[in-house]
């Protein structure tokens, strides 16, 4: 059967509307619509295709995102498209350029820490693109220590003036995206030092650029970090170093929301608390979590609908051989992948609802949810994209020999995401600030301080530390109920394990390094209890279309029960379950498997990926893949000659024997 037709097949097997998951997965109608009509622009306009873009030298790749950048702009105005079209259009552009540094960092920045006179004069430039900033934190010796940042930013009272300035090698500024080659501006983060004192670090404006010919403006030293990881992927973004020799400012351009200098060089500290310095990068990590559903959900597809048309073994007299994802262990490597995907976008819905309703609060100077919004976009990007990026190899290797083919998209969609596991953030270090706050949580409970938000499961601790798991039956872990109470009483067991340990040393400190491994898994017991309930709550919301909500309770049971799997040490050792129990929900699993493989190429179809988007030969929509694999071969540069280059220098003569000619 061709694969066309066998792909077709599939989508008839299918038990629910994928139309109205279509819309549950973007999350309303309106996101619908809006992403199928930006996508298709995009998939339709020849300046943003992208099949050769792993054969492009750097600087072609480089300039290459410049014009798909300025065409996107192009694009923008002449469709007259508002902001929301604008960046939905830009998200299936799929190429990091230095825009997303300056829409989504530099301008952020000051929205959040600048004064109402700063934002009047900065942002209306921004905003037209008349200048171009980028967010200038990370050095070349500091990168997730914040407070150890050497650059200085020194108050000189006699010209109203700070003066920038890298003492040593390890203060240049490293990795900022747009800085290398296009960025004018900068928000840079400095140590604020006023009559010899250190205040701490801080976010100044500082121009880097000439306006008129770009050329780097004097005490400046700037320049592009280099190749990185990968073929195309994130080598179109202009990583940067840069450099400062007593650069000067005026005064007002430091970042003074939070706190000020005035002009006879006395340090003044707002109410405002001092965790709004990190409120962009909070924003930047709640978009990452939202992000990382979609290459997830990109990868997924690939790697299942590439499945649902491989066939390898199992022939019966003559007949076809087994389909790849009929099988056991492909299914059970796969479905909890598209499970995760579904159960980090709705965690990403959520994250997304209490980020904006953190922002409406702070304007109103509210400052109450700000440190349950730093820890969940803290914890949640950490295990979001570390899950994510292993996902993705998976689904490389799930696709077998091809998958490690360029084409079929894998390998740069793999190097493209694996630096979220790093920039806002390092992922470990964000576990271990979960754990700070866990440990303080569950140190407060006995002053009889009630936790709220996703930490208000531990305010049942005493319930939690001596219930048991009341399942009996495979069926039985198909309850929320069941689920839930086994990840609360998981998550809260270690904190409380941990909490108890660090009780025994003397030096509190000492004590949170010796056992920060352990710290570690608490947090991701945390984190992971978080995205479980979120999946459960969108359960219990109204969800349209035949069979829609059967098959995300589905995939909720899948992602919950593969955990449970994966982490059974812990839910056994804690004593939330038994080694039986753990066995039942083993065998359900399996279950849950042949309920979900009908429905699997109609479940990646409902992420309405266009071809374009996925950018694979082996996930195409219309599963041709072999023919088209085929034809992918002879475009590769090495074709376009028969005989190669170098053949008569270095292969003619060993064939002939002339090895006294050979260039060896």
């Amino acid at each position: 059967m061709e694969p066309l037709d066998y792909l077709a097949q599939e989508r008839s097997m299918a038990s629910f509307d994928v139309e109205e998951m279509k819309v549950v997965w973007a999350g309303s109608r309106h996101a619908y619509e809006l992403s199928d009509r930006c996508s298709r622009l995009v998939a339709s306009d020849p300046v943003f295709q992208k099949d050769n873009r792993t054969t492009l030298s750097r600087k072609e790749l480089f300039k290459d995102t410049l014009r798909k950048t300025a065409h996107a702009v192009k694009r923008t105005v002449e469709l007259n498209l508002s902001e929301e079209e604008s960046l939905t259009l830009w998200s299936y552009v799929d190429q990091p350029a230095y825009a997303n540094l300056h829409w989504g960092m530099f301008i952020p920045a000051i929205e959040g820490q600048g004064t109402e006179e700063q934002k009047q004069k900065w942002l209306p430039m921004a905003y037209k693109m008349q200048i171009i900033g980028c967010y200038a934190q990370t050095e070349l010796g500091h990168g997730s220590n914040v407070q150890g940042l050497e650059t200085t930013a020194t108050f000189d009272p006699e010209t109203d003036e700070f003066v920038i300035h890298s003492p040593t090698l390890t203060s240049s500024k490293w990795w900022p995206g747009g800085l290398g080659k296009v960025s004018t501006h900068a928000v840079v983060y400095a140590r604020l030092i006023t009559n010899g004192q250190d205040h701490g670090v801080q976010g100044f404006i500082v121009q880097l650029r000439s306006l008129d010919d770009h050329s780097p403006l004097p005490g400046i030293t700037v320049g592009d970090i280099g190749m990185k990881f990968g073929s195309g992927a994130y080598n179109s973004m202009d990583n940067g170093v840069l450099r400062f020799d007593h650069v000067r400012i005026p005064r007002n351009q430091m970042l003074m929301r939070v706190s000020q200098v005035t002009r006879e060089g006395k340090y003044v500290q707002s109410d405002v608390p001092r965790q709004l310095l990190y409120g962009t990068m909070v924003s930047v990590r709640q978009i990452i979590v939202s992000e990382s559903s979609i290459a997830l959900s990109r990868a997924v597809c690939i790697a299942t609908r590439y499945s649902a048309v491989r066939r390898q073994f199992g022939s019966q007299n003559g007949g076809p051989e087994t389909q790849v994802i009929n099988y056991k262990t492909q299914q059970s490597r796969l479905f909890p992948l598209l499970a995760s995907a579904y159960a980090f976008r709705f965690a990403g819905e959520w994250l997304q609802w209490l980020y904006t309703d953190v922002t409406k609060r702070l304007q109103a100077n509210d400052f109450s949810t700000l440190p349950e919004v730093h820890a969940c976009t803290a914890g949640l990007k950490s295990i979001t994209t570390s899950a994510t990026a292993d996902a993705i190899e998976e689904c490389r290797k799930l696709c077998g020999g091809h998958g490690y083919l360029s084409c079929s998209g894998l390998p740069e969609l793999f190097a493209v995401y694996i630096p979220n596991c790093t920039y806002e953030g390092d992922n470990i270090v964000l576990l271990l600030q979960v754990a700070r706050i866990l440990m303080k949580t569950v140190s407060q409970l006995v002053s009889g301080k009630k936790p709220l938000g996703t930490t208000a499961y531990l305010g049942r601790v005493e319930h939690l530390m001596q219930c048991h798991c009341e399942v009996q039956r495979a069926e039985d872990w198909l309850k929320p109920s069941v689920i839930l109470e086994a990840f609360e009483a998981r998550a809260a067991r270690m904190s409380v394990a941990c909490a108890k340990t660090l009780s025994g040393f003397s030096n509190l400190e000492e004590g949170f390094a010796e056992i920060s491994s352990d710290l570690v898994e608490a947090a991701v017991a945390h984190c992971q209890l978080i995205i479980v309930s979120k999946f459960i709550e969108k359960l219990q919301q109204e969800i349209p279309g035949k069979g829609v909500k059967t098959q995300l309770e589905n995939l909720c049971n899948v992602y919950a029960l593969s955990l449970l799997r994966k982490h059974l040490g812990d839910f056994v050792s804690t004593g939330c379950i038994t080694p039986e129990q753990g066995a039942l929900a083993n065998e359900q699993l399996r279950l849950l498997y042949s309920q979900v493989r009908p429905n699997a190429v109609a479940l990646v179809d409902a992420f309405n990926h266009t071809d374009h988007y996925l950018g694979s030969v082996l996930g195409r929509y219309d599963g041709n893949v072999y023919q088209k694999l085929y034809d992918e071969a002879w475009k590769s540069p090495l074709n376009d000659t028969d005989v190669p280059d170098g053949y008569h220098e270095y292969i003619r003569p060993f064939l002939k024997q002339h090895f006294h000619t050979a260039r060896l």
